[in-house]
């Protein structure tokens, strides 16, 4: 699986993103950093395990030497996961060894994006929406529809209008809209142009 994204494109995003975030300060002092330190040898409510981590987007391993002391890695394969069928070969999985602290520079996009999720509404048109990911915690920000800066959700739909421009990742995120809409599963848009 190749992505037509650039690692120096990569790169720009990150930087873009480091220079906002969700809220003005640390949204993690709301919650313990409760999406970072899910995980590991944890339960949910229900006392069911769960290895809270992220899958990288095609192409943002690049980023990394797989060699972070503060990331575990698992490498797997689309074809057994509910990948768009595009996806075929690696994709990589990774955790926080460290939480709740870890090198926010160097944190994936996945992390930086959080509590929006790209959709494309029926119409085709991207928006930004609260994450509808079922999760082991309750984000505060997601829970109180906080209002999240304009410069986060500005630079947010930004870096989701040059990533879909990668036919996997346009996949990705078609896949998930579509099965948000044929689910039923109620989304609340946040930012589109």
């Amino acid at each position: 699986m190749k992505s037509i994204i650039k690692k120096k494109t990569y790169k720009a995003i990150y930087r873009l993103l480091d220079r906002v975030s969700p809220i003005k300060g640390d949204c993690g002092k709301l919650c313990g950093a409760a999406c970072c330190t899910c995980g590991g040898d944890s339960t949910d409510e229900e006392g069911l395990d769960y290895d809270l981590g992220i899958y990288l987007l095609p192409g943002e391993e690049k980023l990394f030497t797989m060699k972070e002391e503060w990331l575990k890695w698992s490498v797997e394969y689309a074809e057994d996961y509910d990948f768009p069928d595009s996806w075929f070969g690696k994709v990589y999985f990774v955790r926080c060894k460290t939480p709740p602290v870890c090198p926010r520079e160097s944190r994936p996009l996945q992390c930086r994006f959080f509590p929006l999720a790209p959709h494309f509404s029926p119409e085709g048109k991207l928006q930004l929406i609260w994450s509808t990911s079922e999760l082991p915690y309750t984000c505060p920000l997601i829970a109180e529809k906080t209002e999240l800066t304009r410069e986060f959700k500005k630079a947010t739909y930004t870096v989701w209008k040059h990533l879909i421009k990668d036919p996997l990742i346009f996949d990705l995120v078609e896949m998930d809209s579509s099965d948000r809409e044929s689910m039923g599963i109620e989304y609340e848009v946040i930012y589109q142009i």
